[in-house]
C-alpha cells in the first residue's frame, strides 16, 4: 500500500536513493585504483561488478518510485536523466577494468595515474554536487562546482591529446597502440558522464533558483 507521505513526494528518499547512486559512482573509481594496484585484479574486478550492481538497483528503484509517487520532490524527467547519467559511470569503470584485464600482459609499463587523478576530482565534485540538491542551494555555489568539473573535463581532453602523441609517435608495438587507444577513450568516456551528470544538476538548480 502506497503511503500518503510517499504519494504526495514528501519523503527524501529521492534525495537519498540519487546521493547513493553518485557515491557509488565515486567508490567504484577506488576500487578501479585497487584493480591496478592488484597484482591479479580478478578479484578486484568483482567489487566493481558489485559496485555497477548496486547502482542498477538504485536506477531501478528510483524507476519504480517515480511511478508509484504522484507528487516528486523534483521533476521527473530531471530526475530520470540523473538516475542514468549516474549509472553509466560505474558501467563505463566495469567496461574499463574488463578489457584492461583481458590485455593486462600487453600493458606492461603503461600508467593510467594521471586520467585516474582527474576522475576521482571529478566523482568526488559530483558526489558533492548531488548532495547538494536536498538543500536547494544557491546558484552560486553550484555553479562554482561545476566550473571545477567542467575543468577536470578539460583536463582530460588535453591529457587524452598528449596520449594519443605519444601513441602515435611510431615508438609503440601496433597492438599495443590499439588496446591502449581503446582504454584511454574509455577512461576520457567515464569523465564526461561524470560532466554530462553534473551539467544536469546545475540545470535542476538553475530551474528552481
Amino acid at each position: 500500500m502506497i503511503s500518503l507521505q510517499r504519494l504526495l513526494g514528501k519523503d527524501e528518499r529521492f534525495f537519498d536513493l540519487l546521493e547513493a547512486s553518485a557515491q557509488q559512482a565515486h567508490q567504484s573509481v577506488g576500487a578501479l585504483i585497487e584493480l591496478l594496484r592488484a597484482p591479479d585484479g580478478r578479484q578486484k574486478l568483482d567489487e566493481l561488478i558489485h559496485r555497477r550492481r548496486r547502482e542498477k538497483e538504485i536506477t531501478e528503484e528510483i524507476t519504480t518510485r517515480l511511478c508509484n509517487t504522484f507528487i516528486t520532490p523534483l521533476e521527473r524527467e530531471d530526475i530520470e536523466s540523473l538516475s542514468t547519467a549516474l549509472y553509466k559511470i560505474p558501467k563505463t569503470i566495469e567496461k574499463f577494468s574488463e578489457r584492461m584485464l583481458v590485455a593486462r600482459e600487453k600493458l606492461q609499463s603503461s600508467d593510467f595515474a594521471d586520467q585516474i587523478r582527474l576522475l576521482e576530482s571529478a566523482t568526488g565534485i559530483l558526489e558533492r554536487m548531488v548532495g547538494l540538491l536536498r538543500q536547494r542551494p544557491r546558484i552560486e555555489s553550484v555553479r562554482e562546482l561545476n566550473e571545477q568539473l567542467q575543468h577536470c573535463e578539460g583536463e582530460a581532453d588535453k591529457l587524452m591529446v598528449d596520449l594519443l602523441r605519444d601513441l602515435y609517435s611510431g615508438r609503440h608495438d601496433p597492438l599495443r597502440v590499439i588496446i591502449l587507444r581503446n582504454l584511454y577513450e574509455l577512461l576520457e568516456k567515464v569523465i564526461d558522464r561524470c560532466r554530462d551528470a553534473g551539467n544536469i544538476v546545475f540545470h535542476i538548480v538553475l530551474k528552481y533558483s
